[in-house]
């Protein structure tokens, strides 16, 4: 029997209640989820202690149910003040800390006159590039002329719904169009598998928006969550 799958606009509601323990916000501003997830291995094998995603209205934190209480107090005054991410990150037993935000997208259509480009496959090999090495989905290369990598889209399957895209493109083939080939050819194939395209990435990255808005991953406002080290 073929499977079956949710509706498009479920996806994404059924992806961030595994990836945030509950969705969607019950309450308008910061509400600090304790998630046992967020005690086991992520993607790449590595531990997420916080991971938030907010939708412009209200924001959803998940951390260890230990340390919510904890956290949702250290949030209280807003996610803006000095040296929150220092406490969060004592209280989470990370270290010193920076509390951030980036964009977060996603999609449930691609724009259809971008061309599919791209060889798919399966797992890393010493022919790829190293940066997708973590990745737990497939990736998917596009060559030049001497068979050499030169863009490439990572997957990352955080659950059964929600599958993220990441792209590089290497500098000698950067303004040519294959970054949106790609991720519009990877984008198809997370749909015709039954998950949503999600799509990250710093708000200060204006070649990465402009990928994501030429594929069809708008910018509606959603804001993804995090702790990183101190650069």
């Amino acid at each position: 029997m073929a499977e079956t799958h949710p509706d498009l606009e479920q996806r994404l509601r059924l992806h961030l209640t595994e990836w945030v323990g509950q969705w969607p916000p019950l309450a308008d501003g910061i509400t600090v989820v304790g998630d046992p997830a967020r005690l086991q291995p992520t993607w790449d094998g590595s531990i997420r202690k916080l991971l938030g995603v907010g939708n412009g209205r209200a924001t959803i934190i998940a951390v260890p149910p230990l340390q919510a209480d904890a956290v949702a107090a250290a949030l209280a005054d807003g996610p803006d003040r000095a040296g929150l991410g220092d406490e969060l990150g004592a209280i989470l037993g990370l270290g010193a800390a920076r509390f951030g935000a980036g964009v977060f997208r996603s999609t449930t259509t691609v724009d259809p006159t971008i061309e599919a480009l791209g060889e798919w496959i399966a797992t890393q090999n010493s022919d790829l590039p190293a940066w997708l090495a973590p990745f737990n989905g497939p990736r998917l290369v596009a060559r030049n002329d001497a068979g050499e990598v030169i863009a490439s889209v990572g997957i990352k399957i955080h659950d059964r719904y929600g599958y993220e895209l990441a792209v590089v493109t290497e500098a000698e083939a950067r303004g040519q169009g294959f970054a949106r080939r790609l991720v519009a050819t990877a984008a198809r194939w997370v749909l015709d598998d039954g998950a949503i395209p999600t799509y990250l990435h710093e708000s200060s990255n204006l070649a990465s928006a402009h990928v994501a808005d030429a594929v069809g991953f708008a910018d509606e406002g959603w804001t993804v969550h995090g702790l990183w080290p101190h650069s």
